[in-house]
């Protein structure tokens, strides 16, 4: 029978997602920040340039060679999703009427689930029954959550509906990414993913600037919150999250992002001053424990060893 004590790589693995999504989670309040003295399409193109002009820098000092040709299209992958799926889909859902963090948290909880689903079938990774029923769990849990949010204004179809194909967007370049880190740095991947990104973010950021930015007022708020989704969620929790995912594997790294609803629930609390409930924290409870419980299943032997163990 297969040990269900994780290695201390996976371990380590584990500590750097954990990390990786201790950054992330201040994605969502700190986009609402934004908001409040950007337009929605600018914060998206705007974090990316931001990022692009951190990873000249650090690639430049670092003198990290060139990606080979034969990846370039998983990099465009991971592109797509990082730099332009996320950002986009969810500045759009955050700038919804009645469209809160927290809202926007719980429905985006279920990125583990999408993330592992897609690792299974793009990167043929094998996990456990034990581990779909804990990731299921987690999801309904904060599935539930989300519905039970009686706060007596409408639900915002529109704003669901764009997170959801957000998340997917996000998972996918989670994955893609992640099978790039097999052959360079976490580090290097998100650099180049944002610097591919530059020839289209840069001049949309001009365009969009030189449309938008008499319409609005300039907050402390919306200037720290641009910066910190263009260094933080953008660039520097990839290098985190990317480590992480290549150590602890894809699926099971992943799981760690169950967490990152609950983080962004406490920040939106403390930074934009929106209600928890007794449901929020008998829900991070469940979570937690569906968090553990995928964390430390048992993944199934290999056929080739089970045959051989048979034998």
């Amino acid at each position: 029978m297969t040990s269900a004590k994780l290695t201390s790589l996976e371990k380590r693995g584990l500590g750097f997602a954990f990390l990786g999504v201790f950054l992330f989670s201040l994605s969502l309040p700190m986009t609402k920040w934004a908001l409040e003295s950007f337009d929605p399409y600018f914060t998206s193109t705007g974090r990316a340039v931001i990022a692009a002009a951190l990873a000249a820098v650090i690639l430049k000092v670092r003198k990290a060679p060139r990606f080979k040709r034969e990846h370039l299209r998983s990099f465009i992958y991971t592109a797509l999703g990082a730099a332009f799926g996320w950002p986009i889909l969810i500045a759009l859902a955050l700038d919804r009427p009645n469209s809160t963090s927290a809202k926007i948290a719980v429905i985006a909880a279920i990125m583990p689930l999408v993330t592992a689903l897609l690792a299974v079938l793009r990167a043929h990774e094998r996990v456990s029954r034990s581990f779909w029923i804990a990731s299921a769990a987690g999801t309904a849990i904060l599935v539930l959550f989300s519905f039970s949010r009686t706060d007596g204004t409408p639900r915002d179809l529109v704003a669901d509906g764009l997170t959801v194909v957000a998340v997917i967007a996000s998972s996918w370049c989670y994955v893609e990414g992640a099978g790039l880190t097999k052959e360079y740095p976490g580090w290097q991947v998100i650099s180049w993913v944002v610097i591919l990104a530059l020839p289209l973010n840069l001049p949309l950021s001009i365009w969009l600037w030189s449309r938008t930015h008499a319409q609005h007022d300039y907050t402390w708020h919306g200037i720290v919150g641009l910066l910190v989704i263009g260094i933080s969620s953008m660039y520097l929790g990839f290098f985190a999250w990317y480590k992480g995912l290549n150590e602890a594997g894809t699926a099971r790294g992943g799981q760690v992002q169950q967490l990152q609803a609950l983080m962004t629930l406490g920040w939106s609390a403390l930074l934009l001053h929106e209600r928890v409930s007794l449901v929020t924290l008998i829900s991070a409870i469940g979570v937690v424990l569906c968090v553990v419980w995928a964390l430390t299943a048992r993944k199934p032997l290999p056929r080739n060893e089970q045959t051989h163990t048979r034998s």
